[in-house]
């Protein structure tokens, strides 16, 4: 598709129908049940401490258990969404990662302490992660297939910023629960919530070419604009195995290391504000439990801004004519660079101001979180799934490593200084893959 068949599309739901926007939110609210599900255990990170005898060590492999399983599971869970689509594939696994996140609720009531109830806590977060990885694969699958490229980026932005609305509604409400109910309450309640969310999922989702609510014209228009509405039609009569030489293609493609790396970068940000933030409040800024849950609900909203914005700053781009190489790139840059923003909290003595440069770092890395738009971009068509395991078991490798550094700093000096520096390093590292390492992104194998 041309630059020029891009910036005359219609506008967004003119005339075409709106029901891909109504499988966007799906995904969204399944999203934000996800990364809440993901930020349990920092939430009520200091009252496990506190109840199961864990010290910072222990804790930190804890918070990496689910990282570890995440990214393994990453490429089998990408072959599976290929192979088997994801209405079955993502509904399955909604489904047993509430399982696991009701399960983590059970320790507290088996007795188990110290190095015994981390063993189970990290087995039920290891499990956890397992069986939530294909779920960005997912995501990128289904805006691959509903939405054309010129929406691609905003599309993409909305789901990965569900991460940050995760924290805007439950951070507090998890912080309350565990105040005024018990820690355990908040795995009850949230894998409960998975349950019945699982449920609405299997009565929406349908694929593209199978979809009761979609108009032809609707239809009509996200294939001509670039959507691979008979992604899983085509797949399902063909059945065939990608060669070697085209998994190869995702090793030895300079543009994806790039995107790789790229995502490795902005997901040990993540990781930081899931894991170790809300800690980081309350032991290293001296906030109570309840004030951590909701003031680290104001980074979490400007990080949604800024996921918002850099979504739509990059289709702006698109439909005026830019490449979508120079319209990917330039919200992730600018906000690699603003994320760096959170070391300076190591000379802030105003908690205020410590929580105006998270704020400020954590719109960056919202405003960047366009890894998963360029992925759709430039994945080969056969292999858009398992292509987003590879991405994303590469990215969630920092969530292994950062929550154990962390926790390994954290014995070691009982200081959070140089956390925040090893955080701040991994903005500087993304502009110099984007901007050093990438070319011009472009369709593999198109």
């Amino acid at each position: 598709m041309n630059v020029k068949s891009i910036s005359t599309a219609p506008a967004l739901g003119v005339a075409v129908g709106r029901h891909r926007f109504v499988i966007l939110a799906l995904i969204f609210v399944v999203t934000v049940i996800n990364y809440a599900d993901r930020a349990t255990l920092s939430i009520v990170g200091t009252e496990v401490i506190k109840d199961l005898g864990l010290d910072p060590v222990m804790l930190g492999m804890v918070f990496s258990a689910f990282a570890w399983a995440y990214a393994l599971g990453q490429v089998p869970g990408g072959w599976l969404l290929d192979r088997y689509g994801a209405r079955r594939v993502y509904g399955t696994s909604l489904i047993l990662w509430s399982l696991f996140t009701l399960l983590q609720g059970t320790v507290g009531w088996m007795g188990l302490a110290g190095a015994s109830a981390a063993a189970a806590l990290f087995s039920m977060r290891f499990m956890l992660g397992l069986v939530e990885s294909p779920a960005f694969p997912a995501n990128s699958r289904i805006v691959s297939c509903w939405f054309p490229t010129h929406e691609r980026g905003t599309a993409s932005a909305l789901f990965n910023s569900a991460q940050y609305m995760a924290v805007v509604v439950f951070a507090p409400l998890m912080a309350w629960m565990a105040h005024t109910i018990s820690w355990q309450s908040v795995f009850i309640w949230m894998g409960v919530l998975g349950l019945l969310l699982s449920v609405v999922w299997f009565r929406v989702y349908h694929e593209p070419h199978s979809a009761p609510g979609l108009s032809r014209s609707e239809l009509d228009y996200m294939r001509e604009g670039g959507a691979l509405v008979d992604l899983e039609k085509k797949e399902k009569g063909e059945k065939r195995k990608p060669t070697r030489a085209e998994v190869l293609q995702l090793f030895n493609n300079r543009n994806l290391w790039a995107i790789y790396l790229g995502q490795y970068c902005i997901t040990a940000l993540t990781y930081f504000f899931i894991t170790w933030f809300p800690i980081y409040l309350i032991k290293g800024r001296g906030m109570t439990i309840m004030e951590a849950g909701w003031v680290a609900a104001l980074p979490a909203i400007c990080g949604f801004s800024g996921g918002i914005l850099g979504g739509f700053i990059s289709d702006l781009l698109i439909r005026r004519g830019a490449h979508p190489s120079i319209a990917r790139k330039t919200p992730y840059v600018l906000g690699m660079l603003l994320s760096t923003t959170l070391v300076l909290a190591n000379f802030a003595d105003s908690n205020a101001v410590v929580i105006m440069l998270m704020a400020l770092a954590f719109f960056g890395k919202g405003l960047a979180a366009v890894g998963w738009a360029v992925l759709s971009d430039v994945a080969p068509k056969k292999m858009i799934g398992l292509c987003g395991g590879v991405f994303n078991g590469i990215g969630n490798i920092a969530g292994i490593v950062t929550p154990l550094v962390i926790g390994y700093v954290l014995a070691v000096t009982d200081s959070f200084d140089l956390a925040l520096w090893f955080v701040a390093a991994h903005g500087v590292l993304g502009v110099l893959c984007y901007l050093l390492l990438a070319r011009r992104f472009e369709r593999i194998g198109s």
